[in-house]
């Protein structure tokens, strides 16, 4: 468009484009404050998230210290105890541990009642040793009973 057109001005060949292309370049400098405010405030923002990183990368470092520090004080009583483990290892898949759990449970169906019958019996012949004992010390050569001592 040529803005001197209808103002009796002859028209100048390449004046619009010149005009267009100063008024582009001066609409682009009228938004440059804008666009200068808005990439300073993009590096504040780039300058937070690298403070930030920073401190969460100090952090991990720290960590990081820590866990050698504390992987390197295991690490020997753990490779003492790797031949132990070896060889439980080795036991635990012996085929004989898999029949413990029916060993137990026959032991405690079959023998415990066996041995609580035997405490018992062992217990009745306290009772009976120490009646007889009784009796016999009373009816010792040289020791004089009564006859109604002799009653159980």
């Amino acid at each position: 468009m040529d803005p001197f057109r209808g103002l009796g001005m002859p028209r100048i060949p390449g004046l619009s484009e010149l005009l267009a292309q100063l008024q582009a370049q001066t609409e682009a400098l009228a938004q440059l404050p804008r666009t200068l405010t808005d990439l300073n405030s993009a590096v504040r923002e780039l300058i937070a998230a690298t403070r930030v990183a920073t401190e969460t990368i100090t952090s991990a470092q720290r960590t990081a210290e820590r866990l050698e520090g504390l992987v390197e004080e295991l690490e020997e009583p753990v490779r003492a105890l790797r031949p132990g483990l070896e060889r439980v290892g080795r036991v635990l898949d012996d085929p004989a541990i898999d029949t413990v759990p029916d060993t137990l449970r026959t032991i405690a169906d079959d023998l415990l009642p066996l041995v609580h019958a035997l405490r018992q019996a062992t217990a009745r012949l306290g009772t009976v040793s120490g009646t007889v004992t009784g009796i016999l010390r009373r009816h010792a050569p040289g020791n004089k009973g009564r006859p109604e001592d002799d009653v159980l």
